[in-house]
Formats: structure tokens, C-alpha cells, sequence
């Protein structure tokens, strides 16, 4: 099993500095015991014209298999017909992936003291793999590396040159030149290896996960074939690759608004599980811990007031088919489950800890065939378009808008009232006037920390009016929670019905004339 990486230099940059950044000297051939053979580093040259570093595996078949996963658990093809004669010495894979990262590790992680400018710069690079199994042939090969700007050769080996007519092997002859950075060429090398192999020769636990994000930063967030290599470095285990790739997904959103990925996740703390009815975290009727006065906390909640009021609009217009938009923890969308009239629930937010603790607050993994193929919670943005949005009767903005800076807030119109169109909206949002009512808020606070904006009712309706003419919706307006003569509800609802709208449903119908008349 055989890997070199060359680059070329001059006599001020010489390429021999391929060995600092490597962490192994040019002069000399060393070796590195692993768990299935022994690594050998050597330099076939070393010049300051050019220099090639050379990674060989030395496998050894019987470690393999009492090491592995063994015959019939998983293995690679081969190995399981065959456990001690196989092609596992000799063709690159995930063997030869462990080697790179436990031989190469302070490279892979960028790492040169002695020299850090060259750490950082891109070099004139050049891989050569002579046997590569690649389960997807050529093309394939070409699919992962070139979007990552290397120029490929990927040639098939055929599977002997005395009888052409057999066509070719599933081996490929990898050649990569390109400017990167060396950790970024090792990543590379690293997740796209394994993943052309589609093998592992060892068991895929949740670490994986961290192991394959750490060395995709940077690349793979973006990378078209980004569904593929997720699902086939993590030998193709459903839950870990669905983990993966909400994550890859935050940091593609997040990368997209050039912000950082907890700044984005933040809807939730990390360890926040509130019950329905508690206060919680931005969507799904949550709302925050100040939302609550002494008195009313004796009652009834203004979260548990708030999904009641949305409940009620939602029935009135007839919606069978709702969008949760900006879920949270769930608490709406459990209510939505509870009743048969709303068929088809979807939640939808952009925080993979939000949607986690509302996986397990409706138990998903233990629901009916029946009640599960009801409801959905996926990881969007709503500040882009989404074709998952279009064709539900209505959609909720429960506490969401307040969120989002006010210049983003035209993206979310757009994406909500503009591309996905429901027929019926709903947007909730804190009445700031109200505020002077909180016993426990202090002068001059939002009532949560990640508020952007707070609106006087007066802001709130012409937004709401704005929004409405802009796209088509006729607009009225609700007071959620207690009425107070000088400053109005806590919460201020606005609802919006599509111009032309049939489906209005009976009371629907029953509250448009009477806000006629």
C-alpha cells in the first residue's frame, strides 16, 4: 500500500521544506507500528528543485483479521471471501487513511513550528496513488477531488492487459496536482480514500462523526457530492450520517451569513429540555423566561395562551397541512400532533440542538406508523427559499421574527410569503409596550437575551401591512393574552390570508365578515 506527495521549490523556498511541514527528515527512513502492520516514511528524493514524500504500508493480513471486523461483520468484499489473501496490503483504503492521520497527524492539523509561514501557504503539490479501489470508477473519482481544485488523472486498471476483453478492475491509478495547502491535501486524502473504497476495517462509532467534520472544515460543507462521502466514510449508519449532516448543514448556513456556528445555534442552551407550558427558547410558542408575571404564572402561561390562540386560527382557517416555522423545542408541534384535524406537521428550524430536544419531546423513535408519518422536523433557514416549504395550507412564525436582525428580515418575507405562499399565516411576536407590565424585567431590557427588536403594535402592523400588500395577503390582527387598556396584549398576532383564498374554512369565513363589517 503505497501513497507520495511531491512539490517542487526554489532555492529561497525550497521543496525539501516538505519535511519540516511533514515533521519527518528527508535523510532519514522511519518506521510507525499500527494496529494492522507498520508505516514507512521515506524521501525518494530530496533536492530544492523537487522533493517526494513516500507513505508505505506494510499490512500484516493475519492482525488484520484478528484486529478487523472479521468475516460475514462488514468488512471489505474481498475479506470476507478470502480473509487471508486479499487486496487490503497493496490497494489504498481506510488502512491507508489511519496511517496518514497517525504518521502525518501535526500535518494534518497544519501544524510547523519551525516553519509556520509554509504551514500556511498553498504549494505546488502532486499524489500519486497506484492502486486505488474506487466503487464508482473513474468518473467518480473525478466527482470528489476536482471540486476541491485539484487537476485529476484517474485511470481504470484493467484486469490483466493480456485479455483486454475483461474490461477493467475496480482500481483506478490516482494521480492529484494542484495549489493547496499540505493539511488541506492530507484531509483530502484523509475522508476521500475510505470513501472511495467503501469499505472500513474497523467498526463506525459516533466519533466518527467529529473525525470526519474536523478534517472536512473547510470543504466538505460545500462540496456537491457532500451526501455521498458523509454517507460512506460513516459506512453508511443512518443516524450518524442524518447527524453529520445537520451539522455540515449549520456550518454551511452559518458560512453563508459570515457568522459563527454558535452564534447561529443558539436558539436553546445546550442543556434546556423544558416541559410544554414552561418558558423556552425562540419558536414554537416557547417564549422566554420573563413572559411570565407572578400572577400569571399562578394561571396560565402566556407560551400555553399563546399555542392556544394559534390552535384556535389554525382550526378556523381549515389548515390541514401546517409548517412549524422556527420549531424550536417543539412545544407546537406536539400540540399540533395531539389533534387528527391537522394531517400533516412539519417543524422547521435552523439549531440542531432545538431540533434534538423536540425529536425527544415527541418521542419519534417510539410513535405509531400512523403518527409518524404525520410529522417531520427538518434544519432549514428561513432566510433562504426552501421547495420543502411549498404546498402546506399554513405556516407559523411563533416568536421567530425577533430574532433575525432587521436587515435579514426581507429574506425570511420573501422566503415565507414570496416562494413558499401558504395559504394562511401566522406571526406572533412580543408587544415591547407591554413590557412596563413585567414585574421582573428591568427598565429598558428585551424579554430574551437573543432578541434583536422588540415592536410597539403601531411598528408591528406596518410591517405586517407592508408585508401583507407586498405579496397578496389580506391581514387582521389578534391580542394574545391579557388586553391592557393603555398598552395593549403581551403578545401581538398577526394573521395573513392569502388574497383569493377559497379555502378559508367556515369560521375563517365567519371572522373575515365580520371584520368587514
Amino acid at each position: 500500500m503505497f501513497l507520495t506527495i511531491s512539490t517542487t521549490g526554489t532555492p529561497d523556498r525550497p521543496a525539501t521544506d516538505l519535511g519540516f511541514l511533514l515533521h519527518k527528515h528527508p535523510e532519514s527512513a522511519q518506521a510507525f507500528p499500527t494496529s494492522y502492520g507498520t508505516a514507512h516514511v521515506l524521501y525518494p528524493e530530496a533536492s530544492a528543485e523537487r522533493c517526494t514524500a513516500a507513505l508505505l504500508l506494510e499490512v500484516d493480513p493475519v492482525a488484520l483479521v484478528r484486529r478487523g471486523k472479521g468475516k460475514g461483520r462488514g468488512g471489505a468484499p474481498d475479506a470476507a471471501l478470502a480473509q487471508y489473501v486479499n487486496d487490503r496490503p497493496y490497494a489504498a483504503s481506510s488502512l491507508l487513511a489511519v496511517a496518514l492521520r497517525t504518521v502525518f497527524s501535526s500535518a494534518l492539523r497544519g501544524v510547523c513550528a519551525a516553519r509556520p509561514e509554509r504551514a500556511e501557504e498553498a504549494l505546488p503539490l502532486r499524489v500519486e496513488v497506484p492502486a486505488l479501489p474506487a466503487r464508482g470508477g473513474p468518473d467518480l473519482v473525478r466527482a470528489l477531488f476536482e471540486p476541491l481544485g485539484w487537476a485529476v488523472e484517474a485511470e481504470a486498471v484493467p484486469l490483466d492487459e493480456r485479455f483486454p476483453e475483461w474490461g477493467a478492475s475496480r482500481y483506478v491509478r490516482l494521480v492529484l496536482e494542484g495549489e493547496l495547502r499540505l493539511a488541506q491535501a492530507l484531509r483530502h486524502l484523509y475522508v476521500l480514500l475510505p470513501v472511495l473504497d467503501d469499505a472500513k476495517h474497523y467498526w463506525v462509532s459516533a466519533d466518527e462523526v467529529d473525525k470526519l467534520l474536523r478534517a472536512g472544515e473547510g470543504w466538505l460543507a460545500g462540496h456537491p457530492e457532500q451526501k455521498l462521502i458523509t454517507s460512506r466514510y460513516l459506512a453508511r449508519r443512518w443516524s450518524l450520517t442524518r447527524q453529520a449532516q445537520e451539522r455540515l448543514e449549520l456550518v454551511r448556513l452559518a458560512d453563508a451569513d459570515d457568522i459563527k456556528v454558535e452564534d447561529l445555534d443558539n436558539a436553546v442552551a445546550a442543556d434546556a429540555d423544558t416541559e410544554p407550558g414552561e418558558a423556552g427558547g425562540a419558536g414554537g410558542g416557547g417564549g422566554a423566561a420573563c413572559e411570565m408575571s407572578v400572577a400569571e404564572e399562578r394561571t396560565e402561561s402566556l407560551a400555553v395562551r399563546r399555542r392556544a390562540a394559534i390552535l384556535a386560527e389554525l382550526e378556523a382557517c381549515g389548515a390541514a397541512r401546517v409548517l412549524d416555522l422556527g420549531c424550536g423545542q417543539g412545544q407546537l408541534v406536539q400540540a399540533l400532533l395531539k389533534d387528527a384535524r391537522f394531517r400533516e406537521i412539519m417543524g422547521v428550524d435552523v439549531s440542531v440542538r432545538a431540533l434534538t430536544i423536540a425529536g425527544r419531546r415527541l418521542r419519534l423513535d417510539r410513535l405509531g406508523e400512523r403518527q409518524a408519518a404525520r410529522v417531520r422536523l427538518i434544519q432549514g433557514s428561513l432566510a433562504y427559499t426552501d421547495k420543502r416549504l411549498k404546498g402546506y395550507d399554513a405556516a407559523v412564525l411563533s416568536e421567530v421574527v425577533e430574532h433575525l436582525d432587521l436587515p435579514r428580515l426581507p429574506a425570511l418575507e420573501y422566503a415565507v410569503f414570496g416562494a413558499a405562499r401558504p395559504r394562511t399565516v401566522l406571526v406572533t411576536t412580543p408587544n415591547v409596550e407591554y413590557n412596563v407590565r413585567w414585574e421582573t424585567l428591568p427598565a429598558g431590557h428585551s424579554r430574551h437575551s437573543d432578541h434583536r427588536f422588540e415592536w410597539t403594535r403601531a411598528q408591528f402592523r406596518e410591517w405586517a401591512e407592508r408585508v401583507g400588500g407586498r405579496h397578496g395577503y389580506r391581514v387582521r390582527y389578534v391580542p394574545v393574552g391579557p388586553d391592557d387598556a393603555e398598552v395593549g396584549p403581551p403578545t401581538q398576532m398577526a394573521v395573513f390570508t392569502l388574497a383569493g383564498s377559497d379555502g378559508a374554512g367556515p369560521r375563517g369565513a365567519e371572522k373575515e365578515k365580520e371584520e368587514a363589517a
